[in-house]
């Protein structure tokens, strides 16, 4: 049930409930944590590169009972993911550990996700509210929950938690679920903000885009080097992500002609959606480098100029 910060970006308050990612995740350098908000403003493929969690070094993961998880789901082999799995960015945002469930590179695998911001009942509320994939229903499982045949979303110690992997029973998935409660609260918290120093000077710009003071970051690098931000509020969050492809500027022709487009002067060619706030600038032939709220809204294209304006040095040196 993974997404990424620019698959496709449909603003539901669960993102990618349909089903877990199965890319592996990337090898990225290691991430600065620091304890304050103070910052100074200042792979060919047509998605971007998945990017790093902000998981603790001790994860849920870890402490799962894993010959539970390999006979719950059937599966021939359990273990660990060690490179870093994508943070889940959407509303709301959730650092991810993951068990693979094969002997294979690229095979099945189950995530766990734990919310970087604090939840409550009204939260999981409003993601159950949100989510438009297969018919859910509720499950006793920490302080409430609902899921599928292929994940359950639940609260416990004022966090959300996800468990989503391949098809089964909702049953199944409960039993899953009901481990993960029971040890998540020995897990240390992941700290709410990491932040990468390309990404700092953007930070100013940010708040302004989201009209508050985020209260978390997740910023990571891909394996390609690109650096990918996120700044994040209770409400909303905006990221940056670029992805390559040979495609590029074929991708970017409908946003040139789209009625709701405004052209930014960054790259070879920048446009805002002024329906959205989505901005995209085209680098080259190859490379397309997207800022991203959600939710998506009309936002004063002035504003997403002035975030674009922040970052796009990162992006097209």
């Amino acid at each position: 049930m993974r997404t990424l910060i620019a698959a496709g970006l449909a603003v539901v308050l669960l993102a990618g409930c349909g089903g877990p990612g199965q890319e592996t995740a990337p090898s990225v350098p290691p991430l600065v944590s620091v304890s304050s908000l103070d910052t100074p403003s200042a792979t060919p493929s047509d998605t971007p590169t998945p990017t790093a969690s902000a998981t603790p070094a001790e994860t849920v993961c870890m402490k799962l009972d894993q010959e539970l998880v390999r006979t719950t789901l059937a599966v021939p082999a359990v273990d660990v993911q060690t490179k870093a799995t994508p943070t889940d960015f959407g509303i709301p945002t959730y650092d991810v550990c993951q068990l693979t469930l094969s002997n294979f590179p690229n095979g099945p695998v189950l995530n766990v996700e734990t919310s970087v911001l604090p939840a409550t009942a009204a939260t999981l509320a409003a993601t159950q509210k949100a989510y438009k994939g297969e018919p859910v229903k509720p499950v006793v499982v920490g302080d409430g929950g609902y899921g599928a045949s292929t994940f359950v979303v639940f609260l416990v110690g004022g966090k959300l938690y996800k468990v989503a992997g391949p098809k089964a029973t909702l049953a199944k998935y409960v039993v899953l679920a009901q481990e993960v409660a029971q040890q998540a609260v020995d897990v240390p918290t992941a700290d709410p903000v990491v932040t990468l120093p390309d990404c700092d000077r953007g930070s100013s710009a940010a708040e302004k885009v989201l009209g508050a003071r985020p209260t978390a970051r997740r910023d990571s690098e891909t394996a390609q080097g690109d650096p990918v931000c996120g700044w994040i509020t209770a409400s909303g969050l905006l990221t940056t992500s670029v992805r390559h492809t040979p495609q590029a500027k074929a991708l970017i022709a409908p946003l040139s002609k789209a009625a709701t487009s405004q052209s930014i002067p960054f790259g070879d060619e920048g446009y805002v959606d002024t329906a959205t706030g989505r901005t995209t600038i085209r680098v080259g032939d190859d490379k397309l480098v997207d800022f991203v709220p959600l939710p998506a809204r009309a936002i004063n294209p002035d504003v997403m100029t002035q975030f674009a304006l922040a970052m796009a040095s990162v992006y097209t040196h």
